[in-house]
């Protein structure tokens, strides 16, 4: 006899993973969407953070192809280190601090490995920065893989509410978790996706970011606590990219700060899987440490990432003439998301929905009594958008100009039939 109390789910598969899905849902809408469209009926389809023309076609940055025609086969296709090429995590930690004073100085000293896009990074923060069976730290509304990267890790997700009454971000609530957090693990993980949230489109401003800072200094002194900031989307706000690093700098000497960087959005290389951890640590030693566990955690995951396509990046980060023509570029596509953003916010106000304060990004959250009703009903009228806890993400990345009066339509029919 086995012992086990009941029989096992599978033959072969340990029983945490047998109640996979298999699936991510918001794939599996943006599926069910293509195949409507295929057999004729008239789509909106705002499910894919992947950013399309308005004509629906992909929207890249043609500075990029310019770039891998540069790299000659011989350069690119052998293995990449494990921790990625030098010139490369240069050029990212360059990026993300800037190349002058203090910002000069964090980037000759952060640690950085490469990773498989934006995600790589966020995996290698859980597994690196919780035990197992402890929690990650998110805000409620959230991109959804990041449950599932603490679960195929062998920990949860926990989350507060993002925003309080006055729907600024909830500041105090944050507070309270990393208090329960400490006392029950003694350590906590945060991730902080600022600015341009996905899904809400909120981004902290100087307000939010005192707050949260003081927060964070108190939960410093109580516990182990290291904070990731998730980039994804920083290169399509309106404020500065880089403002998370003057607001977080107070934190450095006494927490883990860790940065997910990806080229996937701010290049639209979103199949090249390029991307990066990089660790602010203040202690030398303690750097050291992250350094060496860092690439262990590559080597026994990935192994190593896309030479090619970080060859490629980094010659659009450091070619003074490439880094200009992928910045103009890049300039196209915000305004193109701005003039979505611009209509569907004056729609919305006259539709009264109700949505967090936007300044950028791929994505907009409209709140409802009930996302999976109202997104149902969105569906049966042929307007896809993906369901959350009490409100709906809409993809602006991926909706043209003339179908947002359509979108708004069905959004504020799809709110009422939910109660609201």
């Amino acid at each position: 006899m086995s012992g086990r109390a009941t029989d096992p789910c599978s033959r072969r598969l340990i029983d945490r993973q047998c109640d996979q899905s298999g699936d991510d849902p918001i794939f599996a809408l943006d599926a069910e969407a293509v195949r409507r469209r295929a057999a004729g009926e008239d789509v909106v389809n705002s499910t894919l953070g992947t950013l399309l023309d308005e004509e629906l076609r992909f929207a890249p940055i043609p500075a990029v192809a310019e770039a891998y025609r540069r790299i000659a086969s011989e350069r690119g296709a052998p293995y990449a280190p494990i921790a990625g090429p030098a010139a490369f995590l240069e050029a990212v930690r360059t990026d993300l601090f800037g190349s002058a004073g203090r910002g000069a100085e964090l980037a000759r000293s952060a640690v950085a490995v490469a990773t498989p896009g934006g995600t790589g990074a966020l995996a290698l923060a859980v597994h690196n920065f919780l035990e197992p069976g402890d929690s990650l730290l998110t805000t409620s509304y959230h991109w959804s893989p990041y449950e599932t990267i603490a679960l195929q890790a062998g920990r949860v997700l926990e989350t507060f509410p993002m925003f309080a009454s006055d729907g600024r971000f909830a500041a105090t609530a944050l507070g309270e978790a990393l208090e329960r957090l400490g006392e029950r693990q003694g350590r906590s993980l945060l991730f902080l996706n600022t600015p341009c949230h996905n899904p809400t489109g909120y981004t902290l401003d100087e307000q939010d970011w005192r707050a949260l800072v003081e927060v964070l200094l108190a939960a410093a002194g109580a516990q182990r606590l290291t904070v990731l900031v998730d980039l994804a989307y920083a290169r399509y706000g309106t404020s500065d990219p880089r403002a998370w690093l003057r607001h977080l700098e107070p934190l450095f000497p006494r927490a883990t700060v860790l940065v997910a960087w990806s080229a996937s959005k701010a290049f639209a290389q979103y199949g090249a899987r390029v991307g990066a951890c990089v660790a602010l640590e203040a202690e030398p030693r303690e750097r050291e440490l992250v350094r060496a566990a860092l690439l262990s955690a590559c080597r026994g995951t990935w192994s190593n990432c896309n030479h090619l396509g970080m060859l490629a990046i980094t010659e659009c980060l450091r070619d003074p003439e490439l880094a200009a023509r992928v910045e103009r570029e890049r300039g196209e596509l915000r305004a193109l998301l701005a003039a979505r953003a611009e209509l569907f916010t004056r729609l919305a106000r006259a539709a009264r929905l109700a949505h967090p304060r936007y300044e950028g990004g791929f994505f907009v959250t409209v709140f409802t009594p009930d996302g999976e009703r109202t997104a149902a009903r969105m569906r049966a009228r042929g307007v896809f958008v993906v369901p959350l806890p009490g409100a709906v993400r809409v993809a602006l990345c991926s909706t043209p100009v003339r179908t947002l009066p359509r979108l708004v339509e069905a959004l504020a029919d799809g709110v009422r039939a939910a109660g609201g």
